[in-house]
């Protein structure tokens, strides 16, 4: 019988410094593994950010918080 994996993705509520919130961003688990964690995770939301940026011609805000979404 084959393994499967129970999740696949993590779930962050971010908040960033100009106030606006984004709900259950998703990261890739494999990306909190190992001795980064969280500022794995951290580079990830970064990295999707950077792209919706890039599509959306909206400013960049930086991140102030980012916890885990409750599932």
């Amino acid at each position: 019988m084959k393994r499967r994996s129970l999740s696949t993705f993590v779930f962050y509520d971010i908040t960033y410094a100009d106030g606006t919130r984004s709900s259950r961003r998703k990261v890739p688990s494999a990306v909190l593994e190992g001795l980064d964690g969280e500022a794995g995770a951290r580079a990830a939301i970064e990295a999707q950010d950077r792209e919706i940026v890039l599509a959306s011609g909206r400013a960049l805000s930086t991140i102030k918080t980012m916890v885990r979404s409750r599932t």
